[in-house]
């Protein structure tokens, strides 16, 4: 049962229902707040190395108080104050007094605003990546086991010529591979906004430098790196704001992700409705309230209908950013309070669907290869028709049996009977002594795709497998 506060008041389903505790922990006040610390302390550090006034018992009062963030107080000067870095600049002089003449000096909001968003968009990517790759291997893993099972292959969602299971998780794997590059490259251009002043021009710093701007540019550099960042990866101009298209940028890379879930699931969703997939299933579990014997694919549903929410918040950062007029405007603040956690942890709930249901997937090979075998006559119609000319039959009259036969064939499967067709050849003199079920085998219609399942596998995942072993989240070896 709920407590009645929480009863009685909203909360996100992100929180309560949908993303893990690890990505809710990193987009928390708590987090938040004890980073405007730390950048505090790096600035101070910083400005006293560069000869500014400042003491070891000042620096040590914030060092201190780092971690021991006084939330109530600070809640307490936002209501007097209306403004959320003020009202912690005061409660943390409250908590270290002797440090309060130098706590922000000379910084704006930006400078911990920026910066902390920063550090929060490369640690989220970093989460992100480690679940996407996570997919990749357990897929991998998939495909590795049915790699040669031929399954009938569609397009425009109507039966066309085989492929194999294996192959078919490949295709999923390799949009999460293409997500995969995308947040790596997201992680390797992410750049620290440093300390840059009101508009940019770092007016504020050069003052206190008097005028030494060799000093400012040392200092922009100190607290990147004091901040655990490389100080070559900071931006060389900025307005007030680190510019909104990297918001953008990580926000279409994570619709992109979005988007590999989406038809992931969608594909899986098909696969169950065909009883030829499955998602992992809990004894208990229940697919309906109305209609007991049902199995519902309903993770799969989940994760649809998460990634929808994220895919469509794409083109929300891009009006931001598009609308940041001249140095900055403050219509993106409210904005990104919400699309960027929300982004992150709506894709971070999907993402565990996702992982969940192909390291459990079901596969059904008798209703597999049923569904196939339904479909082969016709789709092996050429094979037969080569079969039969190679024996000295006439190439037009053996077509036009095929013709007639396979209309009539496909009239009594209309009717509701089943595919007939071979048997209905067999009776043609035509095909007298053509070896029917050899020309039907299905692995003789499956191409390269086994081969090309191992060469995805040894270039593709094991190189990721390698590269995210230490993640937590991915086997080190395949499972088999």
């Amino acid at each position: 049962m709920e407590d009645t506060k929480t009863a009685e008041g909203w909360r996100s389903p992100l929180e309560t229902r949908y993303a893990s505790g690890a990505m809710r922990a990193l987009w928390a006040d708590g987090r938040r707040f004890v980073t405007w610390r730390r950048l505090w302390l790096a600035l101070a550090e910083a400005q006293q190395s560069l000869g500014l006034a400042i003491t070891d018992e000042q620096i040590e009062a914030l060092r201190a108080c780092v971690e021991n963030v006084d939330h109530s107080a600070a809640e307490d000067h936002e209501q007097r104050l209306r403004h959320d870095v003020m009202a912690h600049v005061h409660a943390l002089g409250d908590q270290a007094p002797v440090a309060r003449a130098i706590i922000h000096l000379g910084a704006t909001s930006q400078f911990l605003n920026c910066n902390t968003e920063t550090l929060l968009l490369r640690d989220a990517l970093v989460m992100t990546a480690a679940k996407v790759a996570a997919i990749v291997v357990s897929l991998g893993d998939f495909a590795r086991r049915f790699q040669s099972l031929p399954t009938l292959g569609y397009t425009h969602y109507q039966p066309a010529q085989p492929t194999t299971v294996g192959k078919r998780a490949t295709l999923w794997a390799q949009d999460f591979v293409i997500v995969l590059e995308d947040i790596e490259h997201r992680l390797d251009t992410l750049r620290f906004r440093g300390v840059k002043g009101a508009t940019g021009t770092q007016a504020s710093f050069l003052a206190l430098f008097e005028g030494d701007g060799a000093k400012v540019e040392r200092l922009d550099a100190l607290v990147t790196e004091r901040m655990g960042w490389p100080a070559d990866r900071r931006w060389t101009v900025t307005g007030q704001t680190y510019p909104r298209l990297v918001d953008a940028q990580v926000v279409s890379t994570l619709a992109c992700a979005a988007a590999a879930v989406h038809k992931c699931a969608t594909d899986l969703r098909l696969l169950a409705n065909l009883r030829e997939l499955g998602e992992p299933h809990e004894s208990s579990q229940v697919g309906s309230s109305a209609m007991a014997y049902k199995r519902n694919p309903m993770r799969c549903e989940r994760a649809t209908g998460l990634a929808r929410f994220v895919m469509n918040l794409a083109p929300n950062s891009l009006q931001t950013a598009a609308t940041q007029w001249l140095e900055r405007t403050l219509d993106d603040s409210s904005n990104r309070r919400l699309v960027l956690p929300e982004a992150f942890l709506a894709l971070d709930g999907s993402l565990d669907l996702v992982h969940d249901i192909v390291s459990g997937l079901v596969v059904y090979e008798a209703m597999i290869e049923k569904n196939l075998r339904a479909e082969l006559p016709f789709l092996a119609t050429e094979n037969l028709m080569m079969a039969a000319t190679s024996r000295g039959e006439d190439r037009q009259k053996v077509h036009e049996t095929i013709r007639r036969r396979s209309l009539e064939a496909t009239e009594a499967i209309q009717a509701g009977g089943p595919n007939d067709l071979v048997e209905r050849l067999r009776a043609e003199s035509c095909f007298e002594g053509v070896d029917l079920d050899s020309v039907l085998d299905p692995s003789t219609f499956i191409g390269r795709a086994p081969e090309q399942v191992s060469v995805f596998l040894d270039t593709i995942v094991e190189p990721i497998r390698a590269r995210y072993r230490d993640s937590g989240v991915i086997p080190a070896h395949p499972r088999v």
